[in-house]
């Protein structure tokens, strides 16, 4: 298969409006990161008509393989096409993989680099890895020491020396924002899949590594071309909120070394567990088709180009009655897809009994000469804005022309980007959206590419963020506030209350750990807006975000057709 270069300016590339958030370039290309201040390479395939934001898999291949041609007769390449999954091929350095660590960090550090957005947009965080032949050990040293990074690692060879005896030590730039890399002392779950020729000696000593990383207990069972599965200890002994205790260490015992076979195998197990962040770090669950979970994909041609979004209508809306609907949108470089898993909004929607739609934002060139479909709310192409409001607003009428909306209880919440989005919807389109849930931002007109007129109508927020979200603490202490702000979401938090008649001295601080909260009332004392900071949360999604913004202040709310805002029934004088 032919090697090649990734385009010097990939901004000249067309993006094709009726499948925008598709790849704008396929095939195989090498590429290189630092490692220990040298460069070392490795190789990335894109299948044909790839869209954005699948998840990818890091494959070490054999001592003394040449990846391209390894790629097509070990069928990888039929497999990633298969999945369609980006696949980075992995290599040994001066022809044979060593066992001193420093391959290790070559594979954490391709980790980092395909999540650079340079060429292509990855399911950013669910990454897997995968160790063949003699890389076996490499993968298992790098899953090791990036535990909590790592969605899942599969091998396919005996391990050559102790994964007990590895140190743990990590290397690799940290992206602000966008990466946090971190080394845990305590257990990290990871799904983890073995294939070796004995279940002795190294090999045996790391499924018990696995097995008491992933607090497996009880006898093994087997099955689903397996030999030993051992599962994690199903008594829940504290509240799991975040993380879902799921990883399995399964091992199967054969001569026949790797085989396609034996990699779906592994790929259907190991394909289920996705890292979400969250408060404390990075939580692992299951993932969420939103098809398998039965959302309807839909579509919607707006000035020209094909908008999509997920629609999710539980059984127990029923078309006897209206029901609150609530616009779920994702952060800068996500997509429909990730966030229906990431949210967990329409588990909320099931218990709570509403519908929950997932739309897709426009396409952005965020990088000088680069790519030129990220997907970003109000961004631009060409140097003309796209304008996701008109978007949002034709999506909520098609939606209300087929499915029972209460048109008093329509909501938007979202994560960065998205969390812009919806609290613009609060600035320009107060007349639709009854209240608003912004996490990790507010309206940022710094980072929009789009002006919008200002609503006369007043529209509830609630706003939750980190306490070390680069993009909204601040750095100074606040004279006003009891926690500093980042300057332009202050300066944007000062305009609403002055939008709403709130005065910033009227306060109220409590605590529901892990948030801190601060409300700003009316003078009836209804809260109408609300800020939540989240200890020990970086630029992220805390998963309980999706119940705790519904049920304590969305639901809140409704909006009458003057415009008149109601709180639990009442209404807001103003």
């Amino acid at each position: 298969m032919n090697v090649k270069q990734f385009p010097e300016n990939i901004s000249t590339l067309p993006v094709d409006f009726s499948h925008p958030n598709r790849a704008l370039i396929s095939g195989l290309y090498k590429e290189t990161v630092k490692v220990n201040q040298a460069e070392r390479p490795f190789f990335t395939y894109i299948p044909a008509n790839q869209e954005y934001c699948r998840p990818c898999l890091v494959a070490a291949v054999p001592s003394g393989e040449n990846p391209p041609e390894y790629l097509e007769s070990s069928g990888l390449r039929e497999f990633a096409d298969q999945n369609q999954l980006f696949l980075h091929l992995a290599y040994a350095e001066n022809g044979k993989w060593s066992l001193d660590g420093a391959d290790a960090d070559y594979l954490n550090g391709i980790y980092v680099k395909i999540q650079a957005r340079d060429y292509y947009v990855t399911m950013q965080d669910n990454i897997y890895l995968c160790g063949i032949g003699d890389a076996a050990f490499a993968a298992h040293q790098a899953a090791k020491r990036m535990a909590s990074e790592w969605s899942g690692m599969m091998s396919f060879g005996n391990l050559l020396s102790d994964l007990r005896a590895d140190k743990d030590v990590a290397h690799g730039e940290e992206d602000q924002g966008d990466l946090e890399l971190k080394i845990q002392g305590s257990a990290v779950q990871l799904p983890v899949w073995m294939l070796v020729s004995s279940y002795e000696g190294n090999n045996r000593s790391a499924a018990d590594y696995w097995r008491e990383q992933n607090h497996t207990a009880g006898e093994p069972t087997k099955g689903q071309g397996s030999d030993y599965i051992w599962m994690p200890d199903p008594v829940r002994r504290v509240n799991e909120i975040n993380e879902e205790h799921i990883s399995q260490v399964r091992l199967t015992v054969s001569d026949s070394g790797f085989t396609l076979e034996h990699l779906n195998h592994a790929w259907n197990y190991i394909r289920m567990a996705r890292r979400h962040r969250g408060q404390g770090g990075k939580c692992l669950r299951y993932y969420k088709d939103p098809i398998a979970c039965g959302a309807l994909k839909k579509t919607l041609e707006v000035d020209g180009m094909t908008r999509t979004w997920f629609e999710y209508v539980p059984k127990g809306c029923t078309p006897d009655q209206k029901w609150p609907l609530v616009v779920v949108m994702h952060g800068r470089g996500g997509s429909a897809e990730t966030f229906f898993d990431l949210s967990g909004m329409s588990v909320t929607a099931e218990e709570r009994k509403f519908i929950a739609v997932f739309p897709e934002a426009g396409i952005h060139q965020q990088k000088k000469d680069g790519l030129r479909n990220v997907l970003l709310w109000c961004g631009e192409y060409e140097g003309k804005p796209i304008d996701d409001v008109k978007f949002i607003r034709a999506m909520v009428a098609d939606i209300e022309e087929r499915l029972p909306v209460d048109h008093s209880r329509i909501y938007a919440c979202g994560q960065s980007s998205g969390g812009m989005m919806s609290d613009l919807l609060s600035y320009t389109a107060g007349d639709l959206f009854a209240a608003v849930a912004p996490w990790s931002a507010l309206r940022s007109p710094s980072r929009m590419f789009c002006d919008f007129p200002k609503s006369a109508d007043i529209t509830p927020t609630i706003w939750i963020y980190g306490d070390k979200d680069f993009l909204c603490v601040g750095k100074e202490k606040d004279p006003l506030l009891p926690f500093p702000l980042e300057k332009e979401m202050q300066t944007i938090l000062e305009e609403k209350l002055d939008h709403l008649g709130l005065d910033i001295h009227r306060q109220q601080v409590w605590e529901t750990f892990p948030i801190t909260w601060l409300g700003f009332t009316d003078k009836d004392g209804v809260p109408l807006v609300v800020i939540g900071k989240v200890t020990d949360m970086v630029h992220a999604n805390y998963p309980e975000l999706s119940w705790i913004s519904y049920d304590q202040f969305l639901s809140q709310f409704s909006k009458d057709g003057n415009g008149d805002v109601y709180y639990r029934g009442r209404k807001v004088n103003r």
